[in-house]
């Protein structure tokens, strides 16, 4: 870790994972922490300044989350984004309200003045809000930097205390300026240098492992065929050596070929041991007929568990599982250590874990985002062909296939699936996209083929641009692609009579269907 940072307080923002990354991005390293984090907490982080997320709640309502008690007499520069500007506002003898109007998508603001906060940014700009309630008078010391017609109060700071709030979102790509606003809060109010890589993680992640895992644990790693667990898997086995096994499982809800592909270029690249479990009966069986999501992942979840406690009583007893948690996983399920994080879905390698676990996990990926993950992959010599993978769920399929699970929609699926990837690496439009994928629906339509009547399946096409993750916007494919793919997936497998494609944007929507 880098000598100094500006940890990220916590106040339940579903991006605050993503103003951690943003400050990583711009060299200066940062940590997500919880907004009632004890100061000792904090310091030992050698922090520069820190910045207060967003979050649901209002400032005002019992229960709220509310101010450390420490942080304004801690001399050190703050900025409060939403939440945090109307929490530091509050805290500090202003007015927060609730007014009829609300503020949700992009809007204009314009600034009052130049200011240190808004160098290298036009007068007039555009930015993403999402806030029911607003400031309605400044805290003593304050001054109002921006505004807009609907917010009286879009910016504010105090240059004496270094105290700052902005209600809009400068860590989300809609806000055009926003990466420019957090460069000048570390640059020029917190005076930080640009000294974090994500490949000093590397490092850092082996030492905390061994610190984890002791002298002589022995840990098995749930190796899935993504990025993140082979990351993972890498970290722990540079970290405690031959006391590492990894264990694949086929669970009958992997794309087509995956498992043979996974297997073979495992053993071929890496010298670490690997177990193989054929587990498909196993999981098929207890999904028949499953149609909730959140049902299919805690079954999954549990599976998971069930099988990797058997394996690790032939391997040494291993105490630990390590798993390749990211965070947008840990956001998404509201795991434990984000107390006021809401539930978006239940990721089955995070909330979906079973209470009566037996094993001890090892995340040693928790708190980094996936480009991170790749930076560290290519430092691990990882093959760039498995660096670059998309990602894939943990529950596989089961979350792909809208509805009941059984296996022969899953075998639709499969075929569907893997005549989207054929055309989209064929088009060399794999890399350009960062997730995509087939849905099969619970939809059956009417349809003509040759001279009679159908009534079949649909599949649904889904594929996304994002630099994060946390947000997302639909790929803009070529038709001439759309269509070849479409008119293959109707003739080449059974079943199907209609291809949709899905133009939705995270948010409103989620990369994934379930």
């Amino acid at each position: 870790m880098s000598a100094h940072s500006v940890p990220v307080l916590d106040f339940g923002s579903q991006t605050a994972q993503l103003i951690v990354r943003r400050l990583r991005e711009l060299g200066v390293y940062s940590e997500l922490l919880p907004h009632d984090a004890p100061e000792e907490q904090v310091r030992a982080l050698n922090p520069l300044g820190v910045v207060l997320s967003g979050g649901a709640a209002s400032v005002y309502e019992e229960g709220a989350p509310q101010m450390p008690a420490w942080l304004p007499g801690s001399g050190l520069p703050a900025l409060g984004i939403c939440y945090g500007m109307q929490l530091m506002s509050y805290a500090l003898g202003g007015v927060v309200l609730r007014p009829e109007s609300r503020e949700y998508g992009p809007a204009e603001i314009a600034l009052g003045e130049r200011h240190p906060l808004f160098v290298g940014t036009p007068d007039d700009q555009p930015v993403w809000m999402s806030h029911g309630d607003r400031i309605e008078a400044l805290p003593p010391g304050f001054r109002s930097l921006a505004a807009n017609p609907s917010t009286p109060f879009a910016a504010m700071g105090d240059d004496a205390r270094r105290w700052y709030g902005v209600q809009f979102h400068p860590e989300v790509v809609h806000t055009a300026h926003g990466r420019a606003i957090l460069r000048n809060f570390l640059f020029e109010i917190c005076r930080a240098s640009a000294e974090w890589r994500p490949a000093e993680f590397v490092a850092e992640a082996v030492e905390r492992v061994r610190e984890r895992v002791g002298a002589e644990g022995r840990v098995i790693c749930a190796l899935s065929g993504g990025v993140d667990s082979a990351v993972a898997a890498l970290i722990i086995h540079r970290a405690i050596g031959d006391r590492l096994s990894c264990v694949f499982v086929d669970n009958g809800l992997l794309r087509l070929g995956e498992a043979e592909q996974v297997v073979a270029t495992f053993r071929e690249h890496f010298h670490v041991p690997l177990v193989a479990v054929d587990a498909r009966e196993e999981f098929l069986s207890a999904l028949e007929g499953v149609a909730d999501p959140e049902r299919k992942r805690k079954i999954i979840g549990e599976k998971f568990i069930r099988i990797f406690e058997r394996e690790a009583r032939g391997l040494g007893d291993a105490k630990y599982l390590a798993q390749g948690t990211l965070y947008p996983d840990v956001i998404e399920s509201s795991a434990p250590d984000r107390k006021k994080g809401v539930t978006i879905k239940t990721h089955h390698n995070v909330g979906g874990l079973p209470a009566d676990m037996q094993m001890q996990l090892v995340e040693p990926l928790r708190y980094m985002f996936k480009d991170e993950v790749r930076a560290a992959g290519l430092e691990l010599s990882l093959p760039e062909d498995w660096v670059w993978r998309h990602p894939f769920p943990g529950p596989g399929l089961a979350v792909r296939l809208i509805g009941p699970v059984s296996f022969e929609r899953l075998e639709t699926l499969r075929r569907a699936d893997a005549i989207f990837m054929e055309e989209l690496r064929a088009a060399g439009l794999y890399r350009a996209t960062q997730q995509a994928f087939a849905v099969l629906l619970p939809v059956q339509s009417v349809g003509v083929m040759g001279d009679g009547r159908t009534y079949a399946d649909t599949i649904a096409l889904r594929a996304v641009t994002t630099e994060d993750y946390m947000t997302a916007d639909w790929a803009r494919l070529p038709y001439e692609l759309l269509a070849k793919v479409s008119g293959r997936i109707v003739n080449e497998v059974p079943g199907v009579n209609r291809v949709v494609y899905d133009l939705s944007s995270k948010p409103p929507a989620t990369i994934e269907w379930e």
